[in-house]
């Protein structure tokens, strides 16, 4: 039995949105190897980018960043010998700090920032170094060209050179008078690291902590001088300073490389020399201006009536004269009696207007005769 071929069928064609469709999923992995990149940067922490690659000294380039912490304080600097790998070696001595900014992230994370171009004091490869200056640490490096700047190669890294503190750490050091007052505290943070690398470690950069309370620690680098060996140990003396006027329990940490190796409490007294000096100041300046307050009243108050009355001088006696006898040396100390009487009479009383001089008995007139008498 033979079998006839009957009419063929029209065939389907496939509409426009089908195609679409199939091209957009299609384009699907290629779209997610282009946006992997961003992602992960976003992901993997903070991020800056230059408005320019390259300047010359007194120039200006704005730097950005996004994926920080929410309004966290950052510090901007363009540092030297440095690379995004091998980060700022030296640590912030390699940077110029003078011509640094300071920048606070928006509620985003998000910051941009001119930064003037200066030469920093180590020789480029250069990088545009951001780091948080408060809160959690978190930093970030960006490839920068200062033009005109020497350049130099890196410094040979140190390899496989690992520090670790051995021994109790201990605080050195004594408060002096001045401390209180109110002078800054300071003291020596001692402790001994032993280099269980294979690798010598060269001048290594600790970082110093001090936290008060439930306050983080503030951070600050130290660099010793010195080269620890493979397998050896080396005994290192770091100065701590505190705030003035600082008081109560602090806790100070060591931290190599964002590691943290020991931490040291300190208790901080209270410097009583300024609330002693404070007390006496309460005390003295209001017995000063009571005293001024008298003296000022007292000078401009009215005098009674009588106490501007002239004393009248006192006469000068005449002295007496010897060798006079009988009734010539009564007569004179008569005299002389009635003179002084007279003087204290008009120098301290009024005469009284019914009795004058004149009627006043005297020694000198005659006595009257009484009857029987010659």
């Amino acid at each position: 039995m033979t079998r006839h071929p009957g009419p063929r069928a029209p065939r389907r064609t496939a509409s426009p949105v089908l195609l679409f469709l199939a091209a957009l999923l299609a384009l699907l992995p290629a779209l997610s190897v282009l946006t992997a990149p961003g992602a992960r940067a976003a992901d993997g922490g903070p991020a800056v980018s230059l408005s320019k690659k390259e300047a010359g000294k007194g120039g200006e380039i704005t730097v950005s960043g996004r994926g920080w912490r929410a309004e966290a304080l950052l510090m901007l600097l363009i540092c030297g010998q440095s690379t995004p790998e091998r980060g700022v070696v030296g640590g912030t001595n390699s940077c110029a700090n003078a011509d640094g900014r300071a920048v606070t992230t928006d509620k985003k994370g998000a910051f941009s920032k001119k930064l003037p171009v200066t030469e920093p004091p180590k020789p480029c490869p250069c990088v545009v170094h951001v780091a948080t200056v408060t809160g959690e640490q978190a930093l970030a490096d960006a490839v920068f060209t200062v033009a005109g700047h020497p350049t130099a190669d890196l410094p040979e890294q140190t390899g496989d050179g690992k520090l670790a503190v051995l021994a109790t750490t201990r605080l050195e050091g004594d408060s002096s008078l001045l401390t209180w007052f109110g002078a800054p505290p300071a003291r020596r943070l001692v402790f001994t690291v032993g280099n269980l690398g294979t690798a010598p470690v060269k001048d290594p950069v600790f970082e110093i902590g001090t936290a008060h309370g439930v306050y983080a620690p503030q951070w600050e680098e130290r660099q010793w001088r010195g080269t620890v060996a493979p397998g050896a140990k080396a005994q290192i003396k770091l100065p701590v300073e505190l705030s003035a006027g600082a008081h109560g329990d602090y806790q100070v940490s060591l931290r190599y490389r964002k590691k943290v190796l020991a931490e040291q409490p300190w208790g901080v007294g209270r410097p009583w020399g300024v609330t002693l000096f404070w007390v006496l100041l309460c005390l003295v300046v209001p017995a000063a201006v009571f005293r001024i307050g008298m003296a000022a009243v007292d000078k401009v108050r009215p005098r009674p009536a009588g106490s501007h009355r002239t004393r009248t001088p006192a006469t000068r006696r005449r002295p007496k004269r010897r060798g006079r006898t009988g009734t010539g040396a009564r007569r004179g100390a008569t005299t002389e009696a009635t003179t002084n009487a007279a003087t204290s009479t008009d120098a301290t009383t009024v005469v009284l207007p019914w009795f004058t001089p004149d009627s006043a008995p005297s020694e000198n007139r005659p006595r009257p005769t009484t009857k029987g008498q010659a």
